[in-house]
This record gives C-alpha cells, structure tokens and sequence, in this order.
C-alpha cells in the first residue's frame, strides 16, 4: 500500500527539523496488522546524523504532520523509533475508487520510462523440441518482459538461435542416417545425434524434395540445404509450441548470421585498443580478471578458432550497439558460472555493470502418482513442452512455473495441475474472479455501470478493510516484481487476495446479512465496488502472469 502525500510530508518534517534537502522517506507495511498499516524508520535514520534520541525525533516528526489532512487514523511511536500509522477509512475508500476508475492501467507505473530493455530467453539449440526447462525460461522470461512493460520500459524479446555449433552437425546427421533406416538401408545414430519420433518425421518431410542430399555420399553443398530446412522446421515447431505457451517473441537472431557479419571481429578489436587482450601459448586471452571473473578467458584457439565465449560477447555487445540501456538473459542453471564472465566481459567493452543481467532459472521435475516422469515418446530423451501444456493447458503450466522463484529448483504435479479445487493454486485464483462473474450475472448487473462514487461507509466490516489494503497494495508488489524480476510476488499476492475474497464471500453464505446482493442498496452498492476492485486486480495480475481471467468455470 502506497501513501505518496504522507511520504513527501514526512520528508518536509525531516528537513524542517535539519535533514538534507534529499531526504529519502520510505514506507513499509509492518509484518504484523496489529503494527498498523504503514511504518517508517526515518527517526532512527536520521537519529545519528541529527545527534538526537530516535524516539524524541519520530515524535517531533509526528506533531508536525497533518494527520486528518493526510486521511491518517493515528500514528504511534514504537520501540526504538518506528513510527506506525493506520490509515483511516476514507483512505481506503478513496483509493478504491482509484483501483476502479483505473481499471486496466491500475498498478500500471511509468519508473521505467525511457528505459530501452532486452529480454533473452528460451535461445533452445534448433535440434528438436523444447523440453520443459525451456517452458519453465520462456514463462520466466515473458512474464519479466510483461512486467517491465507494465512499468513503463520499452521491451524487445529476443530468441538467440544457436545454429552454428557442432549440434547441427550431429541433427542433420541424425536425419540422414533415419533416412537411409526407412530406405532399408543399415545406419547408425552418431555418438551424440538426436534420436525420438521427430527425427523420424524430419527424415521424411526433407525426403520428399531433398533425398538425395539426405544420402550418405551427399556433397557439402547438399547437407547444407538440408541443414537450412532443418533449422527451419525445428525452429518453427519451437516458435509453434511457445505460441501455444502464449510466448512470442519480437527478434529471431541467429548466431550463423552473427558469424558472418563484422561483429565478432570489431569486438575483438575494441577490446585489443582497450588492451584487454594478449596472447599466450598461440592463443588470445581476455582479462576478464580485471573486472572480477575468477580468471581469464580464451577467445581465440590456437589454431585460429573462436571459442564458445568470442560469439556471446559479441552478441551482447551486438545488444548495447543496437540501443539497449539492460540486458537481460533467462539462463538454465547450468549456466551460473556463466554470469561472472559474461559480466566481466561486458565491464571491459566499456559498460556498466549494471546493463548486463542473468536470471537463472532452476531445474523442473515432472511427477505424476509421485513418481518421476522422465520420457517422451517424441523426444525420446526427456519430457517435451508441448506434451506438457497439450496435457494440462497453457494457464496451468505458466502458473505453476511461476509460482515458485525462479532460482528454485521445482516439481511439477500433474495430478495438481489437473485437480479441479482451491489445492489447485491457479484453480483457485481464476475461480476467484470467476466467481465474481457470476455475482454480476445472478444480481443482473453491469459492472460498467457499478457507482464508484457511491456512499462507502455502510462498509464497516473489518475483513472489508483488510482486504482493500490488500488491494491497494498492487501497484506496489508489481514494482517489487519487475525490479527484482521475481514473477512469483505475483502469484503470491493473487493468492493471497484470493483467499481474503473467498473468506469474504463465504462469510455471506453463513450471515446472509454479510452477502453482496439482497441487501439494501446502499449496502450492495458499497460491496460491489469492493467486488469491482478485486475483480480488476485478479484480471490485471492475470494478465501479467499471461493467465486468462475467466467469465465462469
């Protein structure tokens, strides 16, 4: 809950009593309700600086505020010098209103405005389809990309396609050598190659216009036709199955391409004018150590060859060149000694160490019955996403690989996910907004026509009250979100609201005088505002969770 009036009238009082003109002032909701709604620590801050007692300064910051101008119930002064505020009534109904009239833009803020942000995420090698690792990186990372949107940043999403490493080999290796298998002809996976039914498919597709190319004596110009449409359909079945995670992405970039333009060469040479380069043992190494990696890297063999690292620093230099104030990659956990170098690498181009970001992403288990699930039949070697979502649904699989953080390692329970009841943790939100729906249709009511100016006062419940700080709490858990890019503050704070509506609700079928409709107008229109506001908040953290916000279930 945010209280921006009482904030810039806290630091008038700071400065007022000797505090620099800069004076930050923040606002924490206590842990504890019975601690108030708001509390701030600004007396204990100030304390050393001013050479006071940080209770005699809360108190003198207290006598001068206007606590009724500022719709403030009260405000004590506790332990060292927290000072703890209750909001009061109008308050809450004021911004009630807000959450209404706002609609879809309430919670929406702007702190990022001007902020040019690229978001990486999924970059699968195109050699068959995304397992859920991949699921879990590409709802992590189109959610991040939906918040920082939200808050007013300009997002590009981008797929960086790894089609130039020895994995390509080995696929189309792979496909001839199932080719020749449905000829009748004898041949083997290679050490390494790609087996599961989709191998099988590809073989017969590229067969029908590329068989010779696909034979065993084909020339290096025919593999490379048929490494093209390989890339091609594996990527455009990846670009298929993300969709149907309700994934897309702005940029498709291509690591082959990267190759052969110039950015490579011009990356390596601002970093030999730099002087961040030098050679030993034939090769040319990075002093990444200069900016905190743990020791240098290679970035050309040598026999003249890059290494792995040469490309990515070239690509994420490719990134600052193209604009990009931030840039940030959703990496598996694999990756995590990655970050440091990278890191390094970028400090050493010349930028901050701040443009660059990795969110690592932990490892998924799927169980079913409480047993592990390890196999697809298509894949042959792990479970695919699209088995996944086609099984339970896009809506499940985005939340439940949301809901948890995402440097946590998670299981996924498909009996969970199919159950049908509040267990069922997206169950239970959507069914709160849902239901909320139905309010609507039993009380043939048009929520557009809801008064939100309407009298509030006849809600005098508590469970009311709690739950419209609840609601105003929004704007702020989505900042927290999209800075610490930590989508399950989202999921936390949609379950949280959920509950508080259920309990409300449920508290009108055992007191009839508690329910929404069947009251006397005054009160029903009261309550329906508060419906209103929780019905906008559920839709528009769905929304952000690229969840559907159901008119019925």
């Amino acid at each position: 809950m945010q209280h921006p009036r009482l904030e810039a009238a806290l630091a008038r009082a700071a400065r007022d009593l000797g505090a620099a003109d800069d004076v930050t002032v923040r606002l924490e909701r206590p842990r504890e309700t019975a601690h108030g709604d708001l509390a701030a620590n600004l007396a204990m801050v100030l304390a050393q600086q001013l050479g006071r007692k940080p209770r005699e300064l809360a108190g003198e910051l207290v006598d001068r505020l206007d606590l009724q101008a500022l719709q403030i119930e009260s405000a004590e002064i506790a332990g060292p010098g927290f000072i703890n505020f209750r909001v009061s009534r109008d308050f809450l109904f004021d911004g009630l209103r807000h959450v209404c009239r706002a609609g879809r833009d309430y919670g929406r803020g702007d702190w990022g405005a001007g902020s040019r942000v690229n978001v990486e995420f999924v970059s699968a090698n195109p050699t068959g389809p995304l397992h859920v690792g991949h699921g879990r990186g590409a709802a992590v990372g189109d959610t991040i990309a939906r918040l920082l949107e939200f808050t007013g940043h300009d997002v590009c999403r981008e797929f960086y396609v790894n089609d130039a490493g020895s994995q390509i080999d080995k696929l189309v290796d792979s496909i001839s050598a199932r080719h020749r298998q449905l000829e009748g002809e004898s041949a083997a996976i290679p050490e390494g190659g790609y087996h599961g039914e989709y191998i099988v498919d590809l073989a017969r597709e590229l067969a029908s216009d590329l068989a010779d190319e696909l034979a065993a004596d084909a020339s290096p110009e025919g593999r490379a036709r048929v490494r093209r449409r390989a890339i091609e359909r594996v990527i455009e079945e990846q670009r298929r199955t993300l969709e149907a995670l309700r994934v897309q992405f702005d940029e498709f970039r291509s690591e082959t391409e990267l190759r052969e333009s110039s950015s490579i060469e011009e990356t390596v040479e601002q970093l030999t004018e730099r002087g961040l380069i030098y050679e030993r043992e034939g090769a040319r190494w990075l002093r990444t150590t200069d900016f905190e990696d743990d020791k240098d890297r290679v970035l050309v063999k040598s026999d003249g060859s890059y290494t792995y690292f040469l490309p990515d620093i070239a690509y994420h230099h490719d990134k600052a060149k193209r604009g990009f104030d931030t840039a940030i990659d959703i990496w598996g956990a694999d990756h995590h000694g990655y970050v440091p170098r990278m890191t390094a690498a970028m400090r050493a181009l010349g930028l901050e160490k701040e443009f660059f970001e990795a969110v690592i992403v932990q490892l998924v288990r799927i169980e079913r019955g409480g047993e592990e699930v390890k196999f697809s039949k298509r894949a042959g070697e792990f479970v695919t996403l699209r088995d996944l979502v086609d099984e339970v649904g896009a809506d499940v699989t985005r939340y439940f690989f949301l809901e948890r953080g995402p440097q946590q390692q998670m299981v996924f329970d498909l009996d969970l996910a199919k159950e049908r009841s509040e267990k069922n943790p997206v169950y239970k939100v959507q069914y709160a907004h849902a239901r909320i729906r139905s309010v609507y249709r039993r009380g043939d009511i048009d929520p557009e026509g809801i008064d939100f100016d309407a009298d509030l006062s006849p809600l005098v419940e508590t469970s009311a009250h709690e739950m419209i700080k609840t609601i105003l709490g929004f704007p702020e858990v989505v900042e927290a979100a999209a800075r610490s890019r930590e989508p399950h503050r989202i999921t936390a704070y949609l379950e949280n609201l959920a509950n508080e509506l259920n309990s409300w609700y449920h508290a009108g079928t055992r007191d009839a005088s508690l329910r929404v409709l069947g009251q006397e107008e005054a009160v029903t229109n009261a309550r329906l505002v508060v419906v209103r506001a929780s019905e906008t908040v559920l839709r528009n953290g769905l929304e952000l969770l690229g969840i559907e916000a159901p008119e019925s279930m």
